[in-house]
């Protein structure tokens, strides 16, 4: 029998390039952020390059692929601009998100229906350059099923609605009721660890992302033992403010490993 084995960390550096922007200049240094996440356990590096260029530059990302030897992979709205810079960089991955550019954060998933078109086009054209692509999606049986008729190899699950449930639960907990603490818990993870099996069921590998913290993250691992990588950098980064980059990284990665032996007991 296979040991199950945690799902991969991968650190969105975008907050990195925020911080860069917000005084002019070169510090910190992304390119130096990458090389440092990864020699402190980052098993891949994520970045989300935007049309207003706000935090990682498309330079950012070109220049990248020279020092992620991990994993690297991109996320964006799949205009041409987008899927040119995704050719030219050849990314393990390319994480398809329906973003428009006035967006501040990614807020929804794909409907993988009704942009079937589109999105059978751009897979095709990154799996034909040997790209792995995942789509962003909510907790949705058409959807997923949706995601693996287009040719996607994976889904990323968009987890926002599950860390609002676990910070509800948590209050709860904080209040004394410890019954509604765990029932609250449960559900809130409940449509994830469904969509997840099903997206297994159907060939289809699963990313995770968005809002997933050092409190949560454990919780959430052990509930998907489908769970392939989660994708996170907000919560990351700021926790780095504290802790200290390697002690953060090292923190959630050990939140996953704990996920993963809940399963093997």
């Amino acid at each position: 029998m296979a040991v199950l084995q945690p799902a991969r960390l991968s650190v969105n550096i975008n907050k990195v390039a925020t911080l860069r922007n917000s005084r002019g200049g070169n510090v910190p240094d992304v390119l130096q952020a990458a090389v440092r996440a990864q020699e402190f356990g980052a098993q891949g590096i994520t970045v989300h390059p935007r049309p207003d260029e706000r935090h990682i530059r498309y330079a950012d990302a070109r220049a990248l692929r020279s020092v992620v030897h991990t994993e690297y992979n991109i996320e964006g709205y799949p205009s041409r601009d987008f899927v040119e810079l995704v050719l030219e960089c050849r990314p393990e991955q390319v994480t398809l998100v329906p973003d428009g550019p006035d967006v501040l954060t990614s807020n929804a998933g794909w409907d993988t229906l009704t942009q079937a078109n589109l999105l059978r086009e751009v897979v095709e054209e990154f799996r034909s350059a040997g790209i792995r692509t995942s789509l962003f999606v909510e907790c949705d049986a058409a959807r997923i099923e949706g995601a693996k008729s287009v040719g996607a190899d994976r889904i990323e699950l968009y987890t926002e609605a599950f860390a609002r449930g676990y910070d509800a639960a948590l209050s709860l907990r904080r209040q004394g009721d410890a019954l509604g603490f765990e029932r609250l818990r449960a559900a809130s993870v409940a449509p994830y660890a469904e969509s997840a099996a099903f997206a297994k069921s159907l060939g289809l590998g699963v990313n995770a992302g968005h809002d997933l913290n050092a409190d949560n993250l454990a919780f959430f691992a052990a509930s998907l033992p489908e769970l392939d990588e989660v994708s996170i950098g907000h919560a990351l980064i700021a926790d780095a403010l504290y802790l200290g980059l390697e002690n953060s990284i090292q923190r959630y990665r050990y939140q996953l490993e704990q996920g993963a032996s809940r399963h093997r007991a």
